[in-house]
């Protein structure tokens, strides 16, 4: 097995910078601020999915497959604050140079991630390498879409089409895999107002999990793990 990082991210809206942007007064809440940003979005795109810069990243979970290690993790603690949290993922890049794999990374967690480090101003020079540093990542990096240093099982199964794109808990389901299992991102602005972070991470390990699931059997239909390894895989 190579040496892979499957993962994903949870966010919010990031409601200081909403208050800078449209000049709310401080004394306006949270949540109220939070609901002026989803309105002026609706206003702009006829939607409320806030645009990339304004979600502020409240987890970031993990599943590293390396030889015969497995782990599941999210990264931090409950404690950790947005910039502690990018900072481990890209120090984790740093350190081990391993494939990136993820679910619509390409188009959301990726981006917002880019964004929130530029915010907080937090170095990853071997994520953002195109061949000055080393020559392998001019062919093989994690910012090209066509390169396998990330592989973005979305945009890869869509064949890099959009409208052939489909949802991740659509496909673990349609294999076998757990899915969702009672919660969606959807959820995750009302959990977190809840005080409920704990849940938000296991959540987020659970879709890294299917993701992983998933990106197992893609490994094996593009011939690159033997069928029987799978189940070995999900029993370590």
């Amino acid at each position: 097995m190579i040496n892979s990082l499957v993962f994903d991210i949870e966010t919010i809206p990031d409601v200081d910078s909403g208050r800078r942007i449209y000049e709310i007064d401080d004394a306006i809440s949270d949540s109220d601020v939070a609901e002026i940003m989803f309105t002026k979005r609706r206003e702009q795109s006829g939607n409320e999915f806030l645009a990339l810069p304004f979600h502020r990243v409240i987890a970031i979970s993990a599943v590293l497959r390396s030889g015969d290690q497995f782990n599941v993790w999210s990264l931090g603690t409950l404690d950790s604050d947005e910039k502690e949290i990018i900072r481990r993922f890209y120090d984790g890049i740093e350190r081990f140079s391993p494939i990136l794999v993820s679910w619509n990374g390409s188009g959301f967690d990726l981006p917002v991630l880019h964004y929130r480090s530029m915010l907080h101003g937090i170095s990853a020079p071997r994520y953002w390498d195109t061949g000055d540093n080393d020559r392998e990542f001019k062919w093989n990096n994690y910012l090209n879409r066509y390169h396998s240093r990330h592989t973005d099982l979305m945009d890869v199964l869509a064949a890099y089409q959009q409208r052939a794109v489909t949802r991740l808990d659509v496909m673990a389901t349609l294999l076998g895999f757990p899915g969702k299992m009672g919660m969606s991102g959807a959820n995750v602005w009302d959990y977190f107002q809840a005080e409920k972070l704990k849940e938000i991470r296991d959540y987020c390990e659970t879709d890294v999990l299917n993701t992983y699931l998933v990106y197992l059997r893609w490994r094996m239909i593009a011939g690159q793990l033997p069928s029987q390894s799978i189940k070995m895989s999900v029993m370590s």
